[in-house]
């Protein structure tokens, strides 16, 4: 389906609001209150009937209003009073509501962007029952009826509240627009609401819909506190000269301003996560615990979840490809990665040539013919790495169900559906809703087995049927994500294309799969309800429209970006890669609320689809909840168990010969042990952004003495001693040396 076949068209209706706003600008009824610059363009400050306004102009290429304040019932005259430092302007107003103050600030840097925070004091107990959106595009003579444009994404459920769109004629450009809902937290809490898809609209007016209750017979009963100072709006506007254009090019740009936007926020703080002795127990977990596996055949397979589901070949693949991972990482085999392996053998169908989601015996509860599209390929994915490292088991498997998985792609001419009968394609589940499209980002991960199979065999037909899955998605822009894990492999299957065939085309296609993918995503710090106890920063929704957070697509897409990165080079863009880098930062910190015993009790589901939740045992939760809902409704899962192997063999890395580990949020580009007791490591994160370093005891040996290094030599302070660990903040790009002093005695 051609996503850029529609096109821009003025509104077939408007409301009160954009014909009340249309009046007072071309009556020219409105007030100067300050005028100030935004790289090439105006910012006036206009006082209107009811609302304090900046006019955002590109001379002779239209305008963009932007609703500063909102004042029912008018306002004493706005004051211009002092700005503080990295403001460019403050405008104090009164009115029946209470006293609001908006807070001006501009950046040109990189892209132009422009801040605008408002606070309100209520006069007294104030209930919110509706206000405006904040945002209109304007056309010739300010009139926003005659902007043509459109939207290309807006706020999916409670992701980041954002709306990207351009203004064609006249030609001022794209915007995106970003509402900072970490801000809001008080007004959240007050007013009892979650901004579930605040940000949107319908063109010509856009923008943050504040979250009030329903209108209904009931009113709104939750005040904000009379005399206190509410942040009701922190928005964060960029602009960029370019209008329409090809998907590619709109991907890169999105990226590039979600980039240019996100160095504005105050970011969160991430904590160290022992992630080692989180694997640890895992691992014993999964081979001690009577509900983490069952026997079939005279072999071992773990269940899904706790206790519960049958075995199916995603999950076996899932814990056995981290399992390796692992293994590789400490340098001694695991037992359990074997026994799962050798049972893999039940899952081929030899007439189909190709691995059945079930074993043979399942429940006739099941259909054993059904299978989700991504899950014939993501097995595949990880028996290509294994095969890759010389497992030859695992390469007999991925070669022997190629002519399948091709087979397949091409009866659905590369758009899979999201479920099909796996004996004769006959579909059982065609669309994911309405809008008739399956599961779209399949292709990418398709393109990444073919690339593990081009790897090796060497054989052209692999490498044309990765390029034919990419250029079947090239139109789908930002409807092109289904489950985040398989648009992460996606991207990485593009950088991978890219550094084979060296055609720019599939590195710019990578920023496709990044713009879907961070479209959906969470760029805010959630404290609503029980949410409170966690993180939910830079967390992504599992599916496009699905409303938590999962493990599995967590780590699996952190697994992909770590390949998207090794692979990239001085080429890819700085907002992609700082993007990047900063989501796997957040996913070490964040994933660790996955693990029940990382939470309070009374924030676990009671009711539980699948299985039960057992805090004793260290496999995480499916689900976590950006609005606080309880945590774990779908399942504790045991194949999220992968979780601690991944992240303990990205993020810890040992020093030959010595007794403790070195651990980093970011992934380490390269490292190279310059003597006996030092070591230089290289980060390539967001230029600006921070890393966090630790060195960490392992054993029984006290740690050294350590001094940490920048490339100009300049030394690093701790900001953690203790006898565990020592903490470092460091850049997030660059080279690192790290030194210490002969081992101190055993404890």
């Amino acid at each position: 389906m051609d996503r850029s076949a529609a096109p821009t068209k003025r509104p077939d209706g408007v409301s009160a609001q954009v014909l009340a706003l249309r009046h007072e600008l071309m009556q020219g009824a409105m007030r100067p209150v300050a005028t100030f610059a935004l790289a090439v363009r105006e910012v006036d400050i206009l006082e209107g009937r009811d609302a304090l306004w900046a006019i955002v102009r590109r001379p002779g290429k239209g305008s963009l209003a932007i609703r500063a304040a909102h004042l029912p019932g008018g306002a004493a005259k706005p004051r211009k009073v002092r700005a503080d430092p990295g403001e460019t302007c403050r405008i104090d107003l009164e009115g029946p509501m209470g006293a609001q103050t908006v807070r001006f600030s501009v950046a040109d840097a990189e892209l132009p962007v422009l801040r605008l925070t408002t606070t309100l004091t209520p006069a007294a107990p104030l209930l919110i029952p509706f206000l405006p959106r904040d945002l209109y595009p304007l056309g010739e003579n300010d009139d926003p009826i005659g902007a043509v444009g459109r939207v290309e994404a807006a706020q999916r459920g409670l992701n980041t509240g954002l709306i990207y769109f351009h203004l064609d004629e006249p030609a001022f450009g794209s915007v995106l627009y970003v509402q900072n809902f970490t801000a809001l937290a008080d007004y959240f809490a007050a007013t009892d609401t979650t901004p579930d898809g605040a940000v949107g609209g319908e063109w010509p007016e856009l923008g943050y819909l504040r979250p009030s209750p329903p209108q209904s017979g009931t009113p709104p009963v939750n005040p904000l506190p009379e005399g206190k100072a509410t942040t009701i709006s922190d928005a964060l506007i960029v602009f960029h000269d370019d209008v329409a254009s090809d998907g590619q090019d709109m991907g890169r740009r999105f990226i590039q301003m979600l980039g240019a936007a996100y160095r504005k926020l105050d970011l969160p703080d991430t904590d160290f996560r022992d992630w080692v002795s989180r694997a640890d127990l895992t691992l014993r977990d999964l081979d001690q615990a009577d509900e983490a596996t069952i026997r079939h055949y005279g072999h071992r397979y773990a269940h899904p979840y706790t206790d519960a589901e049958y075995p199916d070949i995603m999950v076996q693949m899932s814990l056995i490809g981290a399992l390796h991972d692992f293994a590789v990482w400490r340098r001694e085999p695991v037992a359990l990665e074997a026994e799962f392996m050798a049972g893999l053998g039940k899952f081929r169908d030899a007439k189909l040539k190709t691995l059945r989601r079930y074993l043979p015996n399942v429940g006739k509860d099941k259909d054993k013919d059904a299978v989700d599209s991504w899950y014939l390929y993501h097995p595949m994915l990880n028996l290509g790495r294994l095969a890759l490292d010389g497992e030859a088991r695992a390469k007999r498997l991925f070669l022997g169900a190629l002519d399948y998985a091709i087979k397949a792609a091409h009866h659905f001419d590369y758009a899979w559906p999201i479920q099909f009968k796996v004996d004769d394609f006959a579909v059982i589940l065609e669309a994911r809703n309405d809008d008739g499209l399956g599961q779209t980002d399949v292709g990418g991960l398709y393109a990444y087995v073919m690339l593990q199979a081009y790897e090796l065999t060497k054989k052209g037909q692999y490498l044309d049927e990765a390029r034919a899955a990419i250029d079947a998605a090239k139109d789908m822009r930002f409807e092109l994500n289904y489950q985040a894990n398989l648009t992460a492999w996606g991207a990485a299957a593009c950088m991978r294309l890219w550094r084979i065939t060296a055609e720019d085309y599939y590195l710019r296609h990578s920023y496709v799969y990044l713009a879907s993918f961070f479209h959906n995503s969470a760029i805010w710090e959630s404290q609503i309800k029980a949410a409170r106890h966690y993180s939910n920063f830079l967390g992504v929704t599992c599916l496009h429209d699905g409303p938590y957070m999962a493990i599995y697509e967590c780590f699996d897409s952190f697994a992909a970006f770590e390949r998207y990165l090794k692979d990239s080079g001085p080429d890819l863009d700085p907002a992609a890669r700082m993007l990047i880098s900063e989501y796997c930062r957040y996913a070490l910190h964040r994933a660790w609320f996955y693990y029940p015993d990382a939470l309070p009790a009374d924030c676990l589901a009671t009711e539980i689809r699948n299985g039960h939740i057992d805090a004793a045992l260290s496999f995480p939760l499916e689900d976590l909840y950006h609005d606080g809902q309880p945590a774990g409704q779908v399942g504790q899962e045991i194949y999220g168990a992968g979780a601690a192997f991944v992240f303990a063999s990205r993020a810890f890395h040992s020093v030959e010969g010595e007794h403790f580990q070195i651990y980093c949020d970011h992934f380490l580009m390269a490292s190279e042990r310059n003597s006996a007791q030092s070591v230089t490591i290289r980060l390539d994160g967001g230029d600006g952004c921070q890393a966090r370093l630790a060195l960490v005891r392992r054993g029984r040996a006290r740690l050294p003495d350590f001094t940490v290094e920048v490339a100009g030599g300049d030394r690093i302070r701790p900001t953690h001693d203790s006898d565990e660990r020592i903490g470092f903040t460091i850049p997030a790009s660059g080279r690192i040396t790290i030194r210490w002093a002969k081992a101190k005695d055993t404890a």
